[in-house]
């Protein structure tokens, strides 16, 4: 009896044991999704392009294949890396930080000042051609794009659950690369549908609400992106300018972070809210001004090379 109380008792440490570890990955992934928020919010304004031109019919399938894509980039090629990284040389991990948070910010400051100058060049794709070999050429464009917002969502992730043991970091990161995957291709094929469930609902609803609620969905698709994509911009100056300013003062660069602590703590007293507004609002200005150096580089390495500024043209 004193044995089978003894197996017992084993058998609930180990259950408790799983549980924990359950609820440490879950926590460890909310964590890293959240810092890595910026990025996701890109990625799903950006993969709707893609599908510009291609026949609704083709649509899902075109967004199936990109999500199995983005999988395998998280999950046989960046996490793999990372773990290897962060066990051999940890000390790249700063660095590629730096790195990720450059990239977010100079997209976001291309993005700002493509705006304000009037041309928009991004990730916007030609109109999708009819054929399967237009098709393959539109998925591995996606596909490839995901490959590098993936590596700036897994690098953050990573750096969110440092402290963690091997295992636990690797639960952790599989568990932010398919929940994040799911979340972004999830959003970007109810968006590239919604217009189509418009039109649906206009033409064979059968009250005149319904029909201008179809309506009213077809017309509001542009609205709807523009806003996804405008706050994905400023998202993506946050969250670089943010690593860029906490990694730059681990190397032994602190005065750009230690000028902003100083202003957060000056309107600390008018409450968390305004706080974390004012830390919000300085990382994405440290971004933008970050983002535009690098802008303002790439132009002249351009220039230098003979290739058209794609901001002046």
């Amino acid at each position: 009896m004193s044995g089978l109380v003894a197996l017992l008792d084993d058998v609930a440490a180990l259950a408790r044991l799983a549980a924990a570890s359950v609820d440490d990955v879950a926590a460890g992934a909310a964590k890293a999704s959240a810092k890595a928020a910026g990025v996701v919010v890109d990625d799903a304004a950006v993969t709707p392009q893609y599908m510009s031109g291609a026949a609704a019919k083709r649509e899902l399938p075109m967004i199936w294949r990109i999500t199995k894509g983005s999988l395998r980039n998280k999950l046989v090629f960046i996490l793999p890396a990372l773990l290897i990284i962060d066990w051999l040389a940890p000390w790249l991990l700063p660095w590629l930080l730096i790195a990720g948070g450059t990239y977010l910010s100079y997209e976001g400051a291309h993005k700002v000042w493509g705006k304000l100058t009037g041309h928009h060049a991004s990730h916007e794709a030609p109109a999708v051609e009819q054929g399967p070999e237009a098709e393959d050429k539109v998925v591995r464009g996606a596909i490839t794009t995901d490959f590098i917002l993936s590596a700036e969502i897994m690098v953050i992730s990573m750096n969110e659950v440092a402290d963690q043991s091997f295992w636990l970091k690797a639960a952790i990161l599989a568990v932010v690369a398919v929940m994040i995957t799911v979340v972004v291709y999830g959003a970007v094929a109810l968006i590239v549908k919604m217009d189509d469930i418009g039109l649906h609902m206009n033409q064979n609803a059968r009250t005149s609400g319904g029909r201008s609620f179809g309506a009213g969905l077809v017309k509001a698709m542009p609205v709807v992106l523009g806003v996804i994509t405008a706050i994905g911009t400023v998202a993506m100056l946050w969250v670089g300018g943010h690593i860029v300013l906490m990694e730059l003062s681990a190397l032994g660069l602190p005065w750009p972070y230690d000028l902003q602590h100083e202003v957060v703590h000056a309107v600390e007293a008018a409450g968390g809210v305004v706080a974390w507004l004012v830390e919000t609002l300085t990382s994405a200005a440290w971004g933008l001004l970050w983002g535009t150096l690098v802008v303002g580089i790439m132009a002249v390495v351009d220039r230098v090379r003979g290739k058209k500024d794609t901001l002046a043209h």
